[in-house]
């Protein structure tokens, strides 16, 4: 469905198939199976509405994208998905989607949290999901509305697998430092890096080693940030800050601004690999393949492929979801074209660490985990 809005909004109408049953907190999200297909031609009006980032940005908002497309298509529906481009655009497409009839709103990301708080709290009847934060805009620990769905992530847990790498990486090629930057200061970023930091910190035990980290401070919970996520001039000018420090590793959290950094890292003529953030970079975008060792992943697209099934079938609840390594929520890519070239035994230590973190022998521990 195509409508006259402030912004982009496109309609996706597909055929009926599988559902699957959200899942909750703790709990694996199913990739098949749970109840009986419903019938074409619902009424029910899944919406989805992107942050700045817009739907092709590689990231956190196309895997959305992704897993709503794949809902509406399996449940026999029409969806309406409403791009913003600034954050100007938020509330004035919350109402719009309102006003569309919508029975479930996905808001991605966090800065979308204070127009969803607005818009679920007027409209208590209709099902809110948000991504990456819990929509308590008051801090008191609570989500700020009675119908609004967290769908957020302990991406830490992953991320150290990631950290682990790329210290043995840059330890194996004599380097030893590696660096990460970040859009926003906020912590579905920062937990990102205090991940990162501390699967370094771990290779330095168990290897005896000196790798170090450039562009975060996980103690002072303070590092280099570009103030937004748009791969323009800023986050290059920020990437090549951190690659002037002489990493062969860098971790850049923030949606497109990982395309700033691949500029930075051809233009200065550099061998430096980096790490991509949410999606599997080196799929999502080809382009930049040969540059990315590994991806940390949110599984953002089952989370929001869940949620919409679920409330199609009544069985939506506020509960929040919680991604994590144990429930595959979280996980390390694979190293596609580098898998030849990792230093001996790294894979069988990460499937170690990966299975120490799962059976709660290792707690990483992250002040911005959820």
């Amino acid at each position: 469905m195509t409508l006259s809005t402030p912004q982009k909004l496109v309609g996706i109408t597909a055929a009926a198939g599988l559902l699957v049953a959200l899942a909750g907190c703790g709990a694996a999200p199913d990739e098949a199976g749970g109840s009986a297909a419903p019938e074409a031609g619902s009424d029910f009006t899944p919406c989805l509405v992107s942050d700045e980032g817009g739907w092709n940005d590689r990231s956190f908002n196309q895997s959305a994208k992704e897993g709503m497309d794949r809902a509406a298509k399996e449940l026999g529906v029409e969806s309406i998905e409403v791009e913003s481009t600034t954050e100007n655009d938020y509330a004035p497409n919350l109402e719009t989607l309102v006003s569309e009839g919508c029975d479930l709103i996905v808001a991605v990301g966090y800065k979308l949290a204070p127009a969803t708080v607005a818009s679920a709290t007027a409209n208590p009847d209709i099902d809110y999901a948000i991504i990456d934060d819990y929509a308590d805009t008051d801090f008191d620990g609570k989500t700020d509305a009675p119908n609004i769905k967290p769908l957020v992530f302990n991406t830490a847990e992953a991320a150290y697998l990631g950290g682990y790498a790329a210290a043995s990486w840059s330890a194996e090629a004599g380097v030893n430092k590696v660096g990460t930057f970040g859009g926003d200061k906020f912590n579905s970023v920062t937990v990102f890096m205090d991940g990162f930091q501390l699967g370094v910190e771990k290779y330095n035990e168990d290897k005896g080693a000196n790798v170090g980290v450039v562009g975060w401070d996980i103690t002072a919970q303070d590092g280099n940030f570009t103030g937004g996520f748009t791969a323009n001039d800023t986050a290059k000018q920020v990437a090549q800050g951190i690659l002037d420090q002489g990493v062969d590793v860098i971790l850049p959290v923030g949606g497109p601004i990982y395309q700033s950094a691949a500029q930075a890292i051809r233009e200065g003529n550099r061998d430096v690999v980096m790490l991509g953030v949410d999606s599997d970079l080196a799929v999502s975008d080809d382009t930049v393949a040969d540059l990315t060792l590994v991806s940390i992943q949110k599984a953002i697209d089952v989370s929001v492929y869940d949620a919409t099934v679920a409330a199609q079938g009544g069985d939506f609840t506020t509960d929040p979801y919680v991604g994590t390594l144990k429930n595959e929520g979280v996980k390390l890519s694979s190293f596609h074209d580098f898998e030849s070239r990792l230093p001996a035994g790294l894979a069988d230590e990460l499937t170690a660490l990966q299975e120490a973190i799962v059976a709660g022998d290792i707690t990483v521990d992250s002040p911005n985990s959820p």
